[in-house]
C-alpha cells in the first residue's frame, strides 16, 4: 500500500465573492471590438466596402478606441447611442434572427458620417461588430417639423 506525502496543515484559505462589476464602470473603459458576427451578406454587410473606405472605418473605430465608452456615448450629442431592436428595420431585426442574436435588447449605432454607420451589440465594454450602414437604412432618422 503506498505512503501518502505527509502535508503540513495549512490554515484554511478564505474565499472572497467577486462583487458585481458596477454597470456604471463601463463608461470607463475604452472599447473593444469583436467581429465573429460581422455580416458578409446583403443587405447590411461589409463585403461590399471599397478599400480605401475600410481604411476610413478602420481610422475612425481605432480613434474610439483612444476614448472611453463615457466620451463616445455620453459627450457626443446623441450621434452615438443605443437603438432598442424595434426601432430598427425590419431587415435587421430578420438578420439579427438569423444570427442567434434575437435576445438582444438593443444595437449601437456610432455614427461615422452624416449618414454612415457602423451597428453592433454591446456585451459590457466590447461592442459585437454587425453591420455596415453606409445609408443610414437600419434605422432612418425621423425628420423633424414634418
Amino acid at each position: 500500500m503506498p505512503k501518502r506525502p505527509k502535508v503540513k496543515h495549512q490554515p484554511p484559505v478564505s474565499k472572497q465573492p467577486h462583487a458585481a462589476s458596477d454597470p456604471a464602470a463601463f463608461y470607463q473603459h475604452r472599447p473593444a471590438w469583436r467581429i465573429s458576427l460581422l455580416e458578409t451578406v446583403e443587405p447590411f454587410g461589409w463585403h461590399a466596402v471599397a478599400a480605401d473606405k475600410v481604411m476610413e472605418i478602420r481610422a475612425k473605430l481605432a480613434h474610439f478606441e483612444s476614448m472611453t465608452w463615457a466620451e463616445i456615448l455620453q459627450r457626443s450629442n446623441n450621434h452615438h447611442h443605443l437603438i432598442a431592436v424595434e426601432r430598427i428595420c425590419g431587415a435587421a431585426q430578420e438578420r439579427l434572427e438569423v444570427l442567434g442574436q434575437s435576445d438582444a435588447d438593443a444595437v449601437l449605432s456610432l455614427r461615422l458620417s452624416n449618414v454612415e454607420r457602423v451597428f453592433g451589440i454591446l456585451d459590457g465594454h466590447v461592442l459585437r461588430v454587425l453591420w455596415w450602414d453606409p445609408n443610414h437604412r437600419i434605422c432612418p432618422a425621423e425628420l423633424r417639423h414634418t
